[in-house]
């Protein structure tokens, strides 16, 4: 007879969790890290509950389930961490099973200095390492109305958990707070908000947190078959309409050729093409010293020249051309491309170009294209960007393009 002895006996968590996978689960559920079952069999004796997967890192935890825990509605055990072995298992995506309605989680939390050394209790070095990989994961598997059940510890820094959902566009709700010796346990009900589920009803798949920026919290996601990027207000920020106002100029722009490709956007979001590339700063310092590499940072320098100049020809102001380093990304095919547009205006003196020759005759660029052979002639340079800034038209900005070629 199979030994029914688990390899992870249930503790306070477990049983704390328990009481709300009986209350809330329902539909085609999900147990990861599912342990000794216990919460997969609370599941199927719900009659909201029509089917249960349970899945664990261990091995020995999975062989454990599948000898010991036998219902009509568990359809499968598995060994993942976390959503790789769902991801791999060809039968269980291309069933109803692709998305769930309930995905419960009770998580290693405790931090490594903690030295237990035990993979069904250490979260990562800080303890939160695998929340915060479940929670950048798990939009892809759940419904829109689905929800997560969540037990944590204290240890894990509660506002560090907080935090990895909001940037996930999920919300939650604090079920139970109880006390153990040093540490409390928090039960949490996670569901998408109603920004992520209008992304996905415009067809926009597997949202992701990517970057936080000062006015944007920035998200990959796909498109039709597309990496793109998406946008949203950053709720810390006091500027108002950024998105809408990125949009109007993005829109304007893509048309001379210049920004990503705007996709989608409405009030509080906007969606466009994915730029792959490196900010303009890491591409001049990895380049080494050749005459190749000088003609290619001279063409990428001439065609961010182009476009701000076609910005100023709009009388467009982008505004951070002194500081572009994380506004410009050049990609794979040494395309340079201007990116975040939240702070433009219209504007009667731009200073798209003096500013990008700020930036050039900036000590730290200054040296870096000195080592590439560009000796940026600063006193010229700054005097022709004066002259240009009285006179913005296409014979000054000429004479700042010459200086740079012959630099």
């Amino acid at each position: 007879m199979a030994s029914c002895k688990s390899p992870y006996e249930p503790r306070e968590d477990s049983t704390l969790l328990e009481r709300y996978v009986r209350e809330y689960a329902k539909g085609a559920v999900l147990d990861m890290g599912t342990g000794s079952g216990i919460q997969a069999i609370a599941a199927v004796q719900s009659s909201k509950v029509d089917s249960v997967v349970g899945a664990d890192v261990l091995k020995s935890a999975v062989d454990y389930c599948k000898k010991c825990i036998k219902h009509r509605k568990i359809k499968e055990f598995l060994v993942s961490d976390l959503f790789e072995g769902i991801k791999k298992d060809k039968e269980l995506r291309n069933k109803k099973f692709k998305k769930f309605d309930t995905i419960i989680f009770n998580p290693p939390y405790l931090p490594d200095e903690l030295k237990v050394k035990d993979l069904t209790l250490e979260g990562g070095k800080k303890g939160y390492e695998a929340i915060e990989r479940f929670l950048s994961e798990v939009n892809e598997f759940l419904n829109p109305d689905g929800i997560i059940l969540i037990v944590f510890s204290s240890l894990t820094k509660k506002e560090k958990v907080d935090e990895f959902i909001r940037n996930n566009l999920l919300e939650f709700e604090l079920l139970e707070k109880q006390h153990y010796f040093f540490e409390d346990l928090h039960v949490y009900k996670i569901w998408s908000s109603e920004l992520l589920k209008r992304l996905e009803a415009q067809g926009i798949k597997n949202v992701k947190y990517f970057a936080k920026g000062k006015r944007g919290l920035v998200f990959t996601a796909n498109y039709r078959g597309k990496k793109i990027a998406v946008k949203i207000d950053n709720p810390e920020s006091k500027a108002a309409m950024r998105m809408e106002n990125e949009a109007k100029f993005l829109k304007l722009l893509n048309k001379e050729g210049i920004g990503p490709k705007l996709l989608l956007h409405e009030n509080n979001f906007l969606a466009y093409g994915f730029v792959e590339g490196v900010n303009i700063f890491q591409f001049l310092s990895s380049l080494t010293n050749n005459k190749n590499n000088k003609k290619i940072i001279i063409k990428i320098v001439e065609k961010i020249m182009k476009q701000l100049y076609v910005m100023d020809k709009l009388r467009i102001n982008k505004q951070e051309m002194s500081h572009p380093t994380k506004h410009i990304l050049i990609n794979k095919k040494y395309e340079p491309v201007l990116i975040d547009f939240e702070r433009c205006k219209y504007t009667l003196k731009p200073g798209n170009v003096t500013q990008f020759c700020d930036f050039l005759t900036s000590d730290h660029v200054s040296k870096i294209l000195f080592t590439k052979s560009i000796p940026i002639k600063k006193d010229e340079l700054i005097n022709a960007a004066r002259f240009y800034k009285r006179n913005q038209n296409n014979k000054t900005y000429k004479k700042i393009i010459k200086l740079i070629e012959n630099g």
